[in-house]
């Protein structure tokens, strides 16, 4: 099943190192399967008063492709360097449970 990475950016902190990182870590998504599906843009907010950053959203064939992309040897050092130049959150969302819930829905 399909998978989703979801990146709630709330600062940067250094911008040479992620425009140094947004250069070099699609090539590494790229090869785990994964395709960039929202990168920042205009925000909505419809609902609780958060305040969104900047949201990253990355789709990948399953959260088994997901997880070996992220735990890869080629990401590690990408990944240490977006944790030293951002602060923010990371979800990793799994979408079986999609059809099961479609499923009571229904019956219900």
């Amino acid at each position: 099943m399909t998978a989703y990475c979801f990146w709630n950016v709330r600062a940067v902190h250094d911008p040479v190192a992620m425009a140094d990182y947004v250069t070099r870590v699609t090539s590494t998504v790229a090869e785990h399967g994964g395709e960039y599906v929202v990168v920042g843009g205009p925000l909505d907010l419809v609902e609780g008063d958060g305040t969104p950053g900047y949201p990253v959203l990355i789709r990948f064939p399953s959260m088994a492709s997901a997880r070996a992309w992220y735990d890869s040897p080629e990401y590690a050092p990408l990944k240490a360097q977006r944790l030293r130049a951002t602060s923010g959150e990371a979800f990793f969302m799994d979408s079986s449970g999609v059809a099961a819930h479609l499923e009571r829905a229904r019956a219900a």
